[in-house]
């Protein structure tokens, strides 16, 4: 198994989604930590198709800091978030390492995810973060933050999020630019933020609505 990224090259390759923000030391050495995980799990657990380190640097952790650094000035520092289909963590555990305070909830029906998720957060030590092993569906929690990335069925699955945001909380979708409209159209009670346009992406975007009050 060939070594790991580096955190230079790491760093390198987040830099067109952090623009003029900088990682800590201790957000790197989280991101790292991750990635690392992600690698090693993803022989044995199919949690990712992409493969390659540095694309899974800037397509899952540059992705989800961009929307993260998007999110951050609209919500309190110890607000609530859930991120639906977490999958490998994504945008959930790397919004968390970018807004520390955060109460996170990554929900993941599939178990062998879940597993990987839990392993996760106890490897990078992280607290205030769970797992739910379950389906979306069966969540009744409400949070002021609801994430949602890359996921099948988009027009039966948006409603269910709809539904675990809080009034005046959040939705933050990354998504095909294509996609916005349907957004728009089925939360139609939204207030839709102009999307922004994922660095190094031809057609994904990050849309944030806000639930009304």
């Amino acid at each position: 198994m060939h070594a790991c990224m580096d955190s230079a090259r790491i760093v390198e390759r987040l830099g067109p989604f952090l623009e003029n923000d900088v990682l800590s030391a201790e957000q790197l050495s989280l991101i790292s930590a991750h990635l690392e995980l992600l690698r090693k799990w993803n022989a044995y657990v199919n949690l990712t198709s992409v493969r390659s380190d540095e694309a899974i640097v800037s397509r899952h952790f540059g992705e989800s800091l961009f929307s993260a650094r998007k999110l951050k000035p609209l919500i309190p520092s110890e607000a609530s978030l859930v991120d639906f289909g977490s999958g490998a963590g994504f945008p959930g555990i790397p919004i968390k390492i970018w807004i520390s305070g955060l109460r996170v909830v990554l929900i993941e029906s599939r178990q062998k995810k879940a597993t990987f998720l839990n392993e996760v957060i106890r490897t990078l030590g992280i607290e205030g973060i769970a797992v739910s092993n379950r389906r979306a569906e069966e969540f009744e929690t409400q949070a002021d933050v609801v994430t949602l990335r890359a996921v099948e069925k988009f027009e039966q699955i948006l409603p269910i999020a709809e539904r675990l945001v809080r009034p005046g909380g959040r939705l933050v979708l990354l998504i095909g630019s294509q996609q916005a409209f349907v957004a728009s159209s089925l939360l139609p009670q939204f207030t839709w933020q102009e999307s922004h346009e994922i660095p190094l992406s031809s057609s994904r975007i990050v849309l944030i609505g806000q639930a009304p009050h």
